[in-house]
């Protein structure tokens, strides 16, 4: 019996060594990671204020510190040259620079005694920022300053600029102040104007002071590049209100604003409406659709 026992235990112990393992279950495929979102940044700006607006949609696009008022310095000259057009003075009417032009701006080569159009400064107060000449087209308006002042600030009320007060014609004063959504409206309702188009965006023009021939540039270099296609536009400075640039553009065939406020730096508004620029045809998905993404982040 013993014998019989140590047999079957020894083909048990056998049979068991000789048996396979089971195969070891093939572990489960890892769900696959969702593709990430590629991130979706903003322009770099850096105006201390600005606004930018699809103008097709009224879609904001980019935004700081968009109601506030503040200083707009020589931006003012978009609604001075709009009061004027629209009360339909003569255009060919020649005008004279006085002292009290000087008393505004003292440095000028618009000389006192000089003799010009009301056209031709117009031209130079919107494309060259020409201070003199803003001063004296607003001479002329019908009750003179005073009857402008009071025609720019009814004008802001019916645009709807709720933050805007105007003290001069120029822009040379500090009480001349507008939020960015302020200038938002006065840049399209500029932009309606056939004269304001054409003057605020003129590369250069030559015109006679006295005996000589004077040359006045654009002071918004953008005009100049054939890449931009600039509807209006304005730039402007004093120390409280920084470097200013307000213009409506098309960018990727769309109408678009952009208001940047208090620059730093003399080329610093120029380079932050290039980054918007770039910005905005680096997605146009973003810009033009998807800016509830931007924002979020």
């Amino acid at each position: 019996m013993a014998l019989i026992a140590l047999f079957v235990a020894a083909t048990s112990a056998h049979a068991t060594a000789s048996s396979p393992e089971p195969k070891p279950k093939p572990k489960a495929a890892a769900p696959a990671k969702p593709a990430k979102t590629p991130a979706i940044s903003k322009a770099d700006v850096r105006s201390t204020a600005f606004l930018i607006v699809d103008e097709q949609n009224a879609d904001v696009l980019l935004a700081k510190q968009a109601d506030a008022a503040m200083p707009i310095a020589s931006i003012t000259k978009l609604m001075t040259a709009l009061v004027v057009l629209e009360a339909d003075q003569p255009m060919d009417e020649t005008l004279k620079i006085t002292a009290e032009d000087r008393k505004v701006e003292p440095g000028s080569r618009l000389v006192v005694g000089a003799s010009l159009s009301r056209s031709d400064l117009l031209r130079l107060a919107l494309m060259s920022s020409e201070n003199r000449a803003a001063n004296a087209v607003g001479r002329n308006y019908p009750g003179g300053i005073p009857g402008l002042l009071r025609a720019m600030n009814t004008k802001a009320k019916s645009l709807g600029m709720k933050a805007t007060r105007f003290t001069d014609a120029t822009g040379l004063s500090n009480g001349n102040v507008a939020s960015p959504r302020d200038l938002v409206k006065l840049v399209s309702a500029t932009s309606d104007n056939d004269v304001i188009r054409e003057y605020s965006t003129d590369t250069e023009e030559i015109v006679t002071v006295g005996k000589h021939l004077v040359q006045y540039r654009n002071t918004n270099l953008l005009v100049r590049k054939p890449d931009w296609n600039v509807v209006v536009q304005k730039t402007g400075f004093t120390n409280a209100a920084g470097q200013c640039l307000v213009m409506k553009t098309i960018i990727e065939d769309r109408p678009v604003v952009m208001v940047l406020m208090n620059s730093f730096g003399k080329y610093t508004r120029v380079a932050d409406a290039r980054r918007v620029r770039k910005w905005l045809e680096a997605d146009q998905r973003l810009a033009y659709g998807s800016v509830q993404a931007a924002r979020a982040k």
